[in-house]
């Protein structure tokens, strides 16, 4: 499967979640959806950034936007993590990379002088008919979810 391109349909998707137990792209069918990649679950800034989306989750939800963030942890993990930060949304398990080989989210890092592939922290919108509307790579965490919220505020008000 191709990588996803910006103005294009999204293909269609499955992945084991929390809460759940499975999350597919289907289920956001008439909501806009903003899907966020990070590295690690319990890591500094991956902590701050899910702590950021539920601190506006409300705003999202008040927009019709489903919030779901993917890494590479297990179901497991992620039940924790969700669990000790008070997580209302899904997080979806890609142990194999299918979601992040689908988003191209997986790049060659530097880690400790030591060359590792891994999750580049990215975000995607995508709209309610599953078009992929905007694309954020290499995310800084510091004021990125205000910046996701106010595209799809602007993505809503083009949408009337």
């Amino acid at each position: 499967m191709s990588p996803v391109q910006l103005d294009r349909k999204v293909p269609a998707f499955k992945a084991p979640a929390t809460g759940t137990g499975s999350f597919s792209l289907a289920e956001a069918k008439g909501r806009n959806l903003v899907i966020y990649f990070y590295p690690k679950d319990n890591t500094p800034g991956c902590t701050r950034e899910g702590q950021d989306f539920r601190d506006h989750y409300a705003k999202f939800k008040r927009n019709r936007t489903q919030v779901v963030g993917v890494s590479r942890d297990s179901l497991a993990a992620h039940e924790k993590f969700a669990a000790k930060h008070d997580l209302p949304f899904p997080l979806l398990s890609d142990s194999d990379e299918t979601l992040c080989r689908l988003f191209d989210v997986i790049k060659e890092k530097n880690l400790y002088g030591k060359k590792v592939m891994g999750i580049e922290r990215s975000t995607f919108l995508i709209d309610a008919a599953g078009k992929l509307r905007r694309e954020w790579r290499k995310v800084k965490v510091d004021g990125h979810v205000e910046q996701v919220l106010e595209a799809v505020r602007e993505l809503n008000r083009g949408a009337k």
